[in-house]
């Protein structure tokens, strides 16, 4: 199964069009929040069709339309502020901040841990648990637009920039 994992989208709905072009063959998507806007949320819905789970960021400000526009799609999950998967046979936490995501990792629960908020690629491990932060769709921050490919197979995280 692939996994495509984005995060800290921040209303750059170019380079978002640009990565649900680019994985249509993945399973399922998971954002680790900031999308921003309510409007981020439609293009998401309409440009990936297979299960989407999102959890909010800091930078989430109108859940109320966000949570509404959500409701239109039924492979779309906002699971708030923190998601717990299983994706063939993987166990996966995702959250928006770092420290969230080490204390999960440092858990030993889950096999995969997704974060996002300093918009900074990472993969390390801690003991068996993969932590990967996707780096940001937004691009602004650190210059470059990324997201993620995880193979649940394999185990392997595949960087993938944009732009």
């Amino acid at each position: 199964m692939q996994l495509a994992i984005i995060s800290d989208i921040h209303d750059q709905g170019d380079h978002l069009a640009v990565i649900l072009s680019q994985v249509t063959d993945a399973d399922a998507l998971i954002c680790c929040g900031d999308l921003c806007s309510p409007f981020i949320v439609v293009q998401l819905g309409k440009g990936f069709t297979k299960p989407i789970h999102v959890v909010f960021g800091n930078n989430d400000g109108d859940l109320f339309r966000i949570t509404q526009q959500a409701s239109r799609f039924s492979h779309m999950t906002l699971h708030g502020e923190f998601a717990e998967l299983t994706c063939d046979g993987k166990r996966i936490a995702v959250n928006h901040f770092p420290e969230m995501a080490r204390a999960l990792a440092a858990s030993d629960r889950y096999d995969l841990v997704c974060y996002g908020h300093d918009h900074k690629h990472s993969i390390e491990t801690n003991g068996d648990t993969l932590i990967l932060n996707p780096g940001e769709v937004y691009g602004g921050l650190t210059g470059v637009a990324s997201y993620v490919v995880y193979d649940t197979v394999s185990g392997v995280a595949t960087r993938r920039d944009i732009g």
